[in-house]
């Protein structure tokens, strides 16, 4: 097959898709995957007078050789509906082969697409990216052999999450419950030792945030923010939980902040980590590294990720 040499442009600027090369992956296993999902993804190409060069459409045990596959196409844009762990693999995928992302919302959480897109659909989020799109330079993290683009949560009290999005729902009562879930989990582990910047010690948890969605960084900022959460109570967890859901978690007593690009941490026991959504364990010991321009997604021009 015949190489082809593919022009990276500066980040924001307009990318004109109408002669790129383009790759489509479904993953039908996703939680918002329905049965019309890709004949409606290809009506969308349709409409805007583009065509994909190939199409892998199949379950969640295809994706890693769909993706090897689009890796020796020469794509120059990605098209990507799935969950989670699926876009984290295709965002990997894009930065060793150098081809532009769109990463659609199929799965439960889609912190990428939602960071992208804001609260579009998958269908709207495609429509306004084929309409009209720019380049938007992602930077991120690394774990060990791990990269996240969101954010990654590291220590007992990843449960957390759970807690957060409970409140989004209205549930207090069931953020209640999954705040004290996350702190006897936090009780039942060992603490997380911690350093970055000028800051040390010992906290149930540590959050690593990328420039995309941090409120304390620019998009195109070469840095990380970092967050040790010490969290000693039920109500802690959930005052935690409310102020993400609906305020200014940094502002929270329980949290020590910080602009960095390396983290080291260390546990007596194996280190559990949610990254983008997804849940890791690592070993004991663990350091988180900036990643610059990890990798390049297309978005509407006139929309901004949502922080």
């Amino acid at each position: 097959m015949t190489s082809t040499t593919i022009t990276k442009p500066a980040a924001d600027e307009r990318f004109d898709l109408t002669t790129a090369r383009i790759g489509v992956l479904i993953n039908t296993s996703s939680g918002s995957c329905d049965v019309g999902a890709q004949s409606d993804l290809q009506a969308l190409l349709d409409d805007a007078g583009l065509k994909a060069v190939q199409t892998w459409c199949g379950g969640g045990d295809e994706v890693d050789a769909a993706l090897a596959e689009a890796g020796k196409h020469s794509l120059e844009v990605l098209i990507v509906l799935g969950g989670d762990g699926t876009i984290r693999a295709a965002a990997e995928t894009c930065h060793s082969g150098g081809t532009r992302l769109i990463p659609l919302p199929g799965g439960t959480m889609n912190v990428l697409p939602k960071a992208l897109y804001g609260a579009r659909s998958w269908r709207e989020a495609l429509k306004d990216t084929l309409a009209d799109c720019v380049v938007q330079a992602v930077h991120g993290g690394a774990v060990g052999a791990h990269r996240f683009y969101i954010a990654g949560i590291f220590g007992g009290p990843t449960k957390i999450a759970d807690a957060r999005e409970a409140v989004r729902e209205g549930d207090l009562a069931g953020a209640m419950e999954k705040g004290v879930a996350a702190i006897r989990e936090s009780f039942t582990s060992a603490g997380v030792e911690y350093a970055f910047a000028n800051h040390s010690g010992t906290a149930e948890a540590v959050a690593v945030i990328c420039p995309l969605i941090s409120r304390g960084l620019d998009d195109d900022e070469e840095t990380l923010e970092a967050a040790a959460i010490k969290v000693e109570s039920a109500p802690d967890a959930l005052r935690l939980a409310i102020n993400a859901a609906f305020r200014d978690w940094r502002e929270d007593p329980t949290v020590v902040l910080a602009k960095t690009r390396a983290i080291e941490m260390s546990c007596d026991r194996s280190i559990p980590a949610l990254l983008d959504g997804e849940r890791f364990t690592l070993g004991h010991t663990a350091s988180v590294s900036f990643v610059r321009d990890a990798f390049e997604a297309l978005r509407p021009r006139e929309t901004e990720g949502d922080a």
